[in-house]
């Protein structure tokens, strides 16, 4: 194998495809295989045509879109231009991670197997299509592949004479070693540096101030949702309806404390990163150096998350006490998938807490690794809920504060909407780092197109950028289906749509689901309005939205839908599908939902 190394390229979302990517990289180097990670557009993908053997490891986004970070090699690589045969040499596979809930399943994998087979490619096996909705998640299609791939290459490429794989329970080389300093540094790097001309972004945030952060829910509802509002003066940020802003959350300051506590590591101490002799990965741009302990765990290790089935597979090896080593193996094997999520991803335990759980290997674990054995936080998307028209220099996001309980004493808490709602900017300054992208829906430009959307609960959020930015521009054909559960407890926005319905710059139709013995819904209102719509749509070239949460209301709204083209249109059931199928072709049929 000294003349051939694997490259393994990845686009992720959110973290699941690195994870796999890493993954792989760490069996390679077991393998005695020489191995390259790395995201596909940090990638010359022009070299492409020298290498021998790559996989690509990637994640479908939105509405069957690549992620942010495989956007230019996507572009490259479906190029008119690029010959047929010129990438006849490699050696390749694909795997995607996807999830069958939605329409769009491993859309991106699929696309890119079939792009790299016309390019000449020599495909090693069948395209992976790992699923969510797996009982044992997209470990369930990995493993196996996994086992297949690696069967395939080592006959294709046998590592060199004498070598033998490297056993399961010896720790790999630390990516990183941390080299801890006397003193605090007296010139410190800010990582949140803004530069003045380029528009914010993952690497450089504008850090906005907080405004307000009011709680639009009644004080009795279960459900906390807040309006949040940022200044954004100064920060370049343009966005239009549709857009989306990002964010990247902290720790809490309790789970700070118990880690460091946990690791006996002082939160004040700081520390220069430097990446080991076998390690290709560079200092991750975010930490600055020298960075202290309290700014890593507060700011970038993911120790909240539920923690994958790497983060025991690296456990295991540092386990010297045989009770804990053995659960750490059985969780780490293909064979004790089962028992992992019954202990971690049912019950939503997170790494820190696992952690608790393990007192004997925590005590044994290494700093060196710590790079190694907890993601990097991700940032989290929110549709913009304001127009810059309505409310120059502001932008302001619709959060439902995400709190559950399970079988674990501790309520579990979704870690960027409650950081996000203890932060009150009445006791002080806050400033929250954040970015501006595209987003998945796009409204029409002329005046005369009318725009019907469907966004209950916080769905809402986009359509209401949507209705300010048309009001603004002098477009009244808006048409509105709000759903919620009580008038008086969440039904936010009440008395701005009330106002815009009675300046007649829109129509509102609610469902108000427990105000009534029988549960009402959006789509039982789509219905009710059916003549108005199927006017709207037929002769007016109208475009239906939906936004929301993916579970039961896009297909009970698409089904209503088709019932209006049945019912007003004189059509059959295909028909309707047809109809709705063309619509969204055109783009005159757009969704935006999440799980």
């Amino acid at each position: 194998m000294a003349t051939h190394s694997l490259l393994v390229l990845y686009g992720s979302q959110t973290g699941t495809a690195q994870d796999t990517a890493e993954r792989i990289g760490r069996q390679a180097q077991r393998r005695r295989v020489g191995v390259r990670v790395q995201t596909l557009d940090s990638y010359n993908v022009a070299n492409l045509i020298s290498e021998s053997l790559v996989v690509f490891v990637c994640a479908t986004t939105g509405q069957g879109d690549p992620p942010d970070n495989m956007k230019n090699f996507w572009r490259f690589l479906f190029r008119k231009s690029l010959p047929a045969g010129s990438l006849c040499r490699l050696d390749c596979a694909v795997i995607g991670l996807g999830d069958s809930s939605y329409p769009k399943f491993n859309f991106v994998a699929k696309k890119l197997y079939k792009r790299l087979l016309q390019l000449g490619a020599n495909a090693l096996l069948p395209v992976g299509l790992a699923d969510d909705q797996h009982d044992l998640g997209p470990d369930g299609v990995i493993d196996p592949w996994l086992i297949s791939f690696w069967q395939k290459v080592l006959s294709l490429y046998p590592p060199p004479a004498g070598l033998s794989p490297l056993r399961e329970e010896d720790p790999l080389p630390p990516r990183y070693v941390f080299q801890f300093l006397g003193d605090v540094p007296e010139k410190l790097m800010n990582p949140l540096s803004v530069d003045d001309q380029a528009p914010p972004s993952s690497v450089h945030p504008f850090p906005a101030r907080m405004v307000s952060n009011e709680r639009v829910t009644d004080p009795s509802h279960f459900q906390d949702v807040r309006l949040i509002e940022f200044d954004i003066t100064g920060s370049n940020i343009q966005y239009n309806a549709g857009d989306v802003v990002m964010m990247r959350p902290c720790n809490s300051t309790e789970d700070v404390e118990q880690f460091c506590r946990l690791l006996r590591l002082d939160p004040d101490r700081y520390f220069i990163l430097t990446p080991t002799d076998g390690s290709t990965a560079p200092v991750p741009a975010r930490l600055p150096q020298p960075c202290s302990v309290r700014y890593l765990v507060e700011q970038f290790l993911d120790i909240a998350a539920v923690p994958r089935r790497s983060f025991f597979e690296l456990l295991a090896t540092f386990a010297t006490n045989e009770l804990e080593r053995g659960k750490l193996a059985e969780f780490s094997s293909a064979q004790g998938q089962d028992e992992l999520h019954s202990y971690c991803n049912r019950p939503r335990r997170t790494a820190l807490e696992v952690l608790t759980d393990f007192p004997h290997t925590t005590a044994e674990l290494s700093v060196n690794y710590l790079l190694d054995l907890f993601p990097e936080i991700q940032p989290r998307t929110f549709s913009i809920a304001s127009s810059l028209l309505a409310n120059p220099n502001r932008l302001q996001v619709l959060v439902a504060v995400v709190r559950y309980k399970t079988r674990l004493h501790k309520p579990r808490k979704g870690l960027c909407s409650n950081w996000l709602a203890s932060l009150d900017p009445t006791q002080g300054e806050v400033c929250v780092p954040l970015w501006v992208k595209k987003g998945g829906l796009t409204f029409p430009q002329d005046l005369e197109t009318p725009a019907i959307m469907v966004g209950p609960g916080t769905g809402v959020a986009p359509f209401r950028t949507a209705i300010q930015e048309r009001i603004a521009q002098g477009k009244t054909d808006n048409v509105l289906f709000f759903g919620c559960r009580s008038e008086t407890k969440d039904f936010y926005c009440h008395s701005e749509w009330e106002e815009k319905v009675q300046a007649g710059h829109m129509t509102l139709f609610t469902a108000f689901s427990r105000d009534q013995e029988d549960k009402i819904y959006v789509q039982h209102r789509v219905k009710e309005q059916a003549k108005l719509l199927w006017d709207l749509i037929a002769n007016k070239n109208a475009v239906f939205y939906i936004a929301g949460n993916s579970k039961q209301m896009p297909t009970g709204v698409c089904d209503a839908l088709k019932e209006v083209f049945q019912q007003e249109g004189g059509v059959t059931d295909s028909q309707a599908q047809v109809m709705l199928d063309a619509m969204e072709k055109a783009g005159r049929f757009q969704s935006e939902t999440w799980s």
